[in-house]
């Protein structure tokens, strides 16, 4: 057994330790959020010369790089709509109220790979049960607006497609749609500003502006500033009082 100053001792150490550890842990989500921050601006400023700059046609735009993102450039291309089956994609919410993605895999041309549009935001019904009627593209259209490509959840990506049409889907994995309607299909989603339908287009590219990212580096470090200060005093406390 060791003596009360021993265990007294141990004690401190163990809460010097555990104040480095999480003073470095916040230091390291502020310079994490900066980082971000940084990412943001600068996808921010390329997302607006693609805005900025002309509409690409569909082989233009296959032409790209694959090692570059797609998202944010301008489209405008013909389609036909060979198949008028509606894809949802599940729990999605805009403005408050849950609801699905509708989509929809249309033909550009025989030899090109067919695009998936999307059609907008559908509100859900009461029940689970009750899938909504979606408006579909059933006549040759030509489209505009811009493209994206979301990024694929590592935790869950998988299509978990059901069995009826319109088809209810749990994510966007556009190899596996390409797979159950057995045609190829671009990496792209096309959100169009021309459709003659009302659903509204919820999907930002960049959901959260650098300028948070920055908000959120500052709380982190006064978080780690605020946490020191705390446990340098507490320490200090300790050093100034005499041994008992």
């Amino acid at each position: 057994m060791g003596s009360p100053r021993v265990k007294m001792n141990l004690a401190w150490l163990f809460i010097v330790l555990l104040t480095v550890i999480v003073f470095s842990v916040l230091v390291k989500l502020g310079f994490w959020q900066l980082e971000r921050a940084h990412f943001k601006a600068n996808w921010q400023q390329q997302l607006s010369e693609r805005q900025a700059a002309s509409v690409l046609s569909y082989p233009q735009l296959l032409n790209i790089s694959k090692d570059e993102a797609l998202t944010g450039f301008k489209l405008k291309t013909s389609v036909s709509p060979v198949s008028t089956d509606i894809f949802l994609l599940d729990n999605q919410v805009y403005q408050g109220r849950v609801g699905y993605l509708a989509l929809q895999a249309v033909q550009v041309s025989e030899l090109e790979p067919w695009l998936l549009v999307e059609l907008g935001f559908i509100p859900a019904g009461l029940s689970r049960s009750q899938l909504p009627n979606v408006k579909p593209i059933s006549q040759p259209s030509v489209l505009e607006g811009r493209v994206y490509q979301k990024q694929i959840n590592p935790m869950s990506s998988e299509l978990m497609a059901e069995t009826a049409w319109p088809k209810r889907i749990q994510n966007l994995n556009i190899p596996q749609i390409a797979q159950l309607i057995d045609k190829p299909l671009a990496s792209v989603v096309l959100q169009p500003s021309n459709l003659d339908n009302t659903y509204p287009h919820p999907w930002q590219p960049i959901p959260l502006s650098s300028q948070k990212h920055q908000g959120y580096a500052v709380q982190w470090f006064s978080m780690a500033g605020v946490f020191a200060l705390l446990m340098g005093y507490l320490l200090f406390r300790k050093l100034k009082q005499p041994d008992r």
